[in-house]
């Protein structure tokens, strides 16, 4: 029988040293981590997709073994709003980081589905570079900030030099009042049937774009708003909404503007900045401070000739009264999402994709207005498109869209009584009428009032 081996204490203790000596010369084990980027990506909207690209390289090359799962989603603005808020319902799904329209802050804080960012600001020494009315932006109904701005923009008139000067318009074109919009368009219509004179948005086809680049210009041009800050109520009875409301059915009844049918598309869009404008198909169409992105070197719709070709005009006020001209300005920001796992992780990653070098090329790429004061004041910023400096003016006109929790479903109602009224359903008293109504279903009576 064999009798087993028994070791010593001492050897033991000197097997034990080896082996810790051996196991020390090991690389240590990197805990790996993933944060997962939610944004809008579409054809014509890639600038972002581009900067976060950057921005993992960046990061992941800071964070050693930490991977940033990039997940665009490839949709228009509401189905991208949509999606996102599906993708929060649940922790398996829910963004760490996501892209974040400015009126949607207010109610998706409510909704919980931002996180709190007023500790991990006050530690970030870039805060300080952020325009203070930028930030306002991200801005919670409780005082606290929960998302970053990209960018913003300003809503301006751009025009066809060309379609113009053929109807005997003098340039630069600058109208003082809704009529002289209405004379102009029909001088072009005159002088070239086959032209669309004057676009603006309408219906429910083209979502925020229907009440930012269109009735809103309007509205905030009669001296009504859609909601009284001071009051904390929204308006109704509104006689300017009426008077909105009947500027777009002259516009359609007189085909001024694209056809009902056209301006139900959700992708009409394409069409103005893609083939009409550079076509010269079109006189004139009020859109954001970010069109010449879609014609510059690499956007969309490249068209060599944009600068010298379109020009550009503030929207004005009915009756040309002060202060002479009406924007309407949104924006996006980044927020970090409330059931993150990693929220100092995820607020970092946020904080390199909108440092200064992303933020410029983020701002160039989609003619943004800078919200960093050392990317608004960089050469290459500001002379990124002939543009920049008429776009930025409107700044001192412009108007910002209710940030209230219901912002959202009203903005719904206001383009269904567009819709209303350009397809002859309703007149525009009556649009407005069924406006006020759902105004009040919605919110209830204690929060309307008349003005």
């Amino acid at each position: 029988m064999r009798r087993p081996v028994r070791i010593g204490a001492a050897l033991l203790g000197v097997v034990g040293l080896l082996a810790s000596a051996a196991c020390s010369t090991q690389p240590q084990a990197v805990s790996k981590q993933t944060i997962k980027i939610v944004y809008q990506k579409t054809d014509s909207f890639t600038a972002l997709d581009k900067v976060f690209q950057d921005a993992k390289q960046e990061f992941e090359a800071a964070n050693a073994g930490v991977t940033v799962d990039l997940e665009p989603i490839q949709a228009n603005d509401d189905d991208y709003g949509t999606k996102l808020a599906l993708s929060q319902r649940s922790p398996d799904t829910a963004p760490d980081v996501f892209y974040e329209d400015t009126f949607k802050v207010r109610s998706d804080v409510d909704a919980g589905y931002l996180l709190k960012l007023d500790s991990q600001l006050a530690a970030w020494d870039e805060w300080s570079k952020f325009n203070e009315g930028a930030k306002a932006a991200g801005r919670g109904d409780d005082g606290s900030i929960y998302a970053v701005p990209l960018g913003t923009d300003t809503r301006a008139i751009w025009y066809n030099k060309t379609v113009l000067q053929k109807a005997g318009i003098p340039l630069p074109w600058q109208p003082k009042t809704w009529d002289d919009i209405l004379a102009a368009a029909r001088k072009m219509k005159a002088a070239d049937p086959s032209v669309i004179p004057f676009s603006m948005y309408a219906g429910k086809g083209t979502g925020e774009g229907t009440v930012m680049q269109s009735f809103y210009e309007l509205l905030y041009g009669t001296g009504s708003s859609l909601y009284s800050e001071s009051d904390k109520k929204w308006v109704v009875g509104s006689k300017g909404f009426t008077d909105s409301l009947q500027f777009l059915k002259t516009l359609y009844d007189e085909k001024l503007s694209v056809t009902p049918a056209d301006a139900l598309d959700s992708n009409v869009w394409k069409k103005v900045f893609g083939q009409w404008l550079p076509q010269g198909k079109m006189g004139a169409t009020v859109e954001g401070s970010y069109a010449p992105s879609f014609w510059q070197k690499g956007g969309s719709y490249e068209w060599a000739g944009y600068a010298q070709d379109m020009g550009v005009a503030k929207f004005p006020t009915q009756f040309g009264q002060d202060p002479g001209g009406v924007s309407m300005s949104g924006g996006w920001t980044l927020a970090v999402g409330a059931k993150t796992k990693s929220p100092d992780l995820a607020f970092k990653f946020l904080t390199t994709a909108v440092n200064k070098k992303n933020a410029l090329a983020f701002d160039v790429n989609n003619s943004q207005i800078a919200v960093r004061t050392d990317v608004a004041s960089d050469p290459g910023y500001q002379a990124a498109n002939p543009f920049v400096k008429d776009v930025s003016n409107l700044v001192g006109v412009t108007h910002y869209r209710p940030a209230t929790a219901d912002y959202p479903k009203i903005s719904l109602a206001v383009q269904q009584a567009t819709e209303a009224v350009i397809t002859g359903k309703q007149s525009p008293a009556e649009a407005a009428a069924e406006y006020d109504a759902s105004v009040k279903k919605l919110v209830g009576d204690t929060k309307v009032m008349q003005k």
